[in-house]
């Protein structure tokens, strides 16, 4: 398969770079001195799948690319409303794009069925600027559960998990999800078709919701914030908000808060991703994670107090940052 790769980071670049690896088709879009390292050296990869070194074609214009099969969307969230108009190069007339951002995406009540079809979140897709540039027929949602980063540019350390579950949003069991989840499986990459991946969003959601912005606030690793019995509490009580939210869509976690605890202290001292944000003074996927929760929240009648405090205070650091 032909796949471009749009926002080339930690995430993209280890992903692009194992596809290019087992025979597929690579172009990587990236910017700065990640891209530049990239284009002179190729990308680097360690960690617990081994060490190696890819090259697959870099640039940093879409148009450069020209159409693919399938455009793996690895930007954060906040990055789309100016990458979506530029996205039209790649498509061609059966291209998919696989959104792989964290949170609630801008897609999520597209095909969705029922009173809440067509539903536009302003936290994710302002003014729908999103939504006009991209055809929600195109979309394979994605769902990540790899941790990476980049050591230096061009450098990507894969420190856990290598598990990106797919769907398309009506359920179905789709051709072009069977070829992305084949070409996945075949880089050593886990990849299972669900048909229902807004459930598999709602389950990594309830744990980044909590989790995110205490950590962003506070600095505190995941295992520091299960070890104070105030941040704990804190933690708990937004998951049971944002389970509270996940009914009202009529998604069943099917997963107990305390399953979902036990599974965050699995983790350790891990920092999460909006900490590592916060350490590098990047802007932070606060809206995607928990302002769209909030919105939800407001706009179905759940008062979700919890929830609603962490976040006005997270957003509250996160324009100091920028």
């Amino acid at each position: 398969m032909k796949f471009a790769v749009v926002g080339a980071g930690a995430i993209g670049a280890f992903v692009g770079a194992l596809l290019e690896k087992t025979g597929q088709q690579v172009t990587l879009i990236a910017r700065g001195p990640h891209m530049r390292a990239m284009q002179e050296r190729g990308v680097r990869v360690s960690g617990s799948m081994g060490e190696f070194e890819s090259h697959p074609a870099i640039t940093d214009d879409p148009a450069s690319a020209g159409e693919v099969d399938a455009v793996l969307l690895a930007l954060k969230a906040h990055s789309l409303t100016q990458m979506a108009p530029r996205l039209a190069p790649l498509l061609g007339p059966s291209t998919a794009i696989v959104s792989m951002q964290n949170g609630i995406p801008w897609w999520y009540f597209s095909r969705h069925g029922g009173d809440l079809e067509g539903m536009r979140l302003e936290t994710v897709d302002p003014g729908g600027a999103i939504s006009h540039s991209i055809d929600p027929l195109r979309i394979v949602g994605c769902v990540i559960y790899c941790s990476t980063i980049i050591t230096e540019p061009g450098v990507i350390h894969h420190i856990e998990g290598a598990r990106f579950p797919i769907g398309e949003l009506d359920g179905a069991r789709s051709d072009r999800c069977r070829r992305i989840s084949e070409a996945f499986n075949a880089a050593g990459l886990k990849c299972p078709v669900r048909t229902n991946i807004r459930h598999d969003i709602w389950v990594k959601l309830m744990g980044n919701v909590a989790f995110n912005p205490i950590s962003a606030l506070t600095r505190a690793t995941m295992a520091e914030i299960l070890e104070c019995p105030e941040t704990r509490a804190l933690a708990k009580s937004i998951m049971g908000e944002s389970e509270l939210i996940a009914n009202k869509v009529g998604v069943d976690l099917g997963i107990s808060i305390d399953q979902r605890m036990m599974g965050a202290e699995k983790v350790g001292r891990h920092k999460t991703s909006m900490l590592q944000d916060v350490e590098a003074g990047r802007p932070l996927e606060l809206e995607s994670i928990v302002g769209a929760v909030v919105e939800l929240g407001e706009r179905l009648g759940v008062d979700i107090p919890y929830t609603r405090a962490v976040h006005a205070c997270a957003k509250l650091l996160a324009r100091s940052i920028v």
